[in-house]
């Protein structure tokens, strides 16, 4: 800049533009207020109100998570922390970095304007940020339910204008600010379509265009009717057994004698079982989440039963890593996870009583009664030394967590066993607590967590329990967990970074 240039004359240049900025807001409100809006008049001022405090939020959050869809559960989660970060933003920064007057109602009609006026400065607008928010992060998950949040959020900015408590620059600063939330959430926990899966060489697989050659079998205590009944939409020519539990394995063994694929829909317990089938039958697997948490179809990111018709139809498959324990004359496999200690108790007590108040409330009952019972930690020889255990838990594969969010796995072929030990200690529940939150990265005096490829235990006392995949066995003396590399092939809808 020239030394001669008058700093004094450039002030009002920019107070000019400032001036002329707000002029234009104002002429924008009362343009807005001043224009008849059809059919608003008895929507917008009930809609404003209904998103005080988030509760339209929150219902549309309840309502999207009740389609019991994984994708739409992860749409709801997701529109809630956006939400979350876009209101601790405002009430921190926003509304104290820019102290500005609400409009002045005068132009605003009354049967328009709310009962109770807000109080707080009007720039920038929270409800706006908060819909935003919402709408984007739902969005970012899932965009069929993002189009379908999308006009409520609009509504409800625009409603801010329409009742007369916001200025157009304060819904769209708010607007703005919460999609930006929204896009931060999304960089701190990346959505499952951000995660690529690690490239696996396609196992051989035989495509199946009208599903001619598969099996299902359908456990009917897992709720697989509709399910079911769309698959066979997909892929007519398939065959499927549906069965109750007791019958689950006879009827899988009949339909691997005579499947060129065998499939299974089921919980976790179901497919347990059916991959052991496949195992032994030399038979590719195509697994139906039916079941409650369906940890191992999920993370093949088979989430329904297209995703599973698009990978037969195609022949695409992967091999995964099985693990297997084993304790003298029993021996299991595991495709989730395999533990000793509190957890198969808390399984054991929740079975219990599941039948008779359902599957979450019998496992926070479950919860609740182990930890609180008198009891001693497991014993047993690790690494050459003897241990006091209240938990060890062994994952087949790398579990990925965010503290206490429920962990899942990007690569299921890795060749590991995700190892964590709670050792002994007079407060198990404390201990139990301190290493969920902890998560995969732990080492404590109570707690640690290490990656191995195969794990003993020596002298195991007899009648201990030992959970994997949902079930319950007892074991004793020596228990050798390993892992059987890339031992199963699986269908899976493979990804652009998946090698020929």
């Amino acid at each position: 800049m020239s030394p001669d240039v008058d700093l004094t004359v450039l002030k009002p240049g920019r107070h000019a533009v400032r001036d002329r900025l707000l002029a234009l807001d104002c002429r924008l409100f009362e343009f807005a207020a001043d224009r008849h809006w059809p059919g608003a008049e008895p929507v917008l001022p009930r809609l404003s109100r209904s998103a005080n405090h988030g509760v339209l939020w929150f219902t549309a959050a309840a309502a999207i998570a009740a389609s019991r869809t994984p994708r739409a559960r992860r749409a709801a989660a997701r529109g809630l922390a956006s939400l979350s970060l876009a209101s601790l933003t405002i009430n921190t920064l926003g509304k104290r970095s820019v102290r500005r007057s609400r409009p002045v109602l005068d132009p605003v009609p009354l049967v328009r304007q709310l009962k109770r006026q807000p109080i707080t400065t009007s720039f920038p607008s929270g409800h706006s940020a908060s819909a935003a928010a919402f709408a984007t992060g739902v969005a970012l998950e899932s965009p069929a339910w993002g189009a379908v949040v999308a006009p409520v959020a609009f509504s409800v900015a625009m409603s801010r204008v329409y009742t007369g408590v916001h200025f157009p620059s304060d819904v769209l600063a708010g607007a703005a600010l919460g999609a930006g939330a929204a896009f931060a959430v999304r960089g701190m926990v990346p959505t499952r379509a951000q995660v690529v899966p690690p490239a696996r060489p396609r196992a051989g697989a035989p495509a199946l265009p009208d599903g001619g050659g598969l099996v299902v079998v359908a456990n009917t205590a897992s709720g697989t009717v509709d399910r079911v009944r769309a698959l066979r939409d997909a892929l007519p020519l398939a065959e499927v057994v549906e069965c109750v539990p007791a019958e689950v394995r006879a009827a899988l063994e009949k339909a691997a004698s005579r499947a060129r694929v065998l499939g299974v829909c089921g919980g976790d317990g179901s497919v347990n079982t059916a991959a052991d089938v496949a195992l032994r039958h030399g038979l590719p697997l195509a697994v139906l989440p039916g079941g409650t948490l369906n940890h191992f179809a999920y993370d093949l990111s088979v989430e329904d039963e297209r995703d599973l018709s698009r990978a037969v139809q195609r022949g695409e498959a992967v091999r995964v890593d099985v693990g297997r324990f084993s304790a003298g004359d029993t021996q299991g496999i595991f495709l989730n996870t395999c533990s000793l200690g509190v957890y198969p108790e808390l399984v054991r007590e929740r079975d219990r009583w599941s039948h008779r108040i359902g599957g979450w409330p019998a496992g926070l009952l479950a919860a609740l009664r182990v930890l609180r019972a008198d009891r001693h930690p497991l014993t047993a020889e690790l690494g050459g030394r003897t241990r006091p255990l209240w938990l060890l838990f062994a994952g087949n594969g790398t579990y990925h967590r965010m503290g206490l969010a429920p962990g899942r796995r990007r690569d299921l072929a890795d060749g590991r066993l995700d190892v964590r030990v709670v050792l002994g200690g007079r407060r198990p529940a404390l201990r139990l607590l301190a290493a969920a939150a902890a998560g995969p990265l732990t080492r404590s005096p109570a707690h640690a967590a290490v990656q191995v490829s195969r794990l003993r235990l020596s002298g195991v006392e007899p009648g201990t329990l030992l959970a994997y995949d949902g079930e319950v066995t007892e074991v004793e003396g020596d228990v050798t967990l390993e892992k059987l590399p890339e031992a199963l092939v699986v269908y899976r809808p493979l990804t652009g970074n998946q090698p020929n």
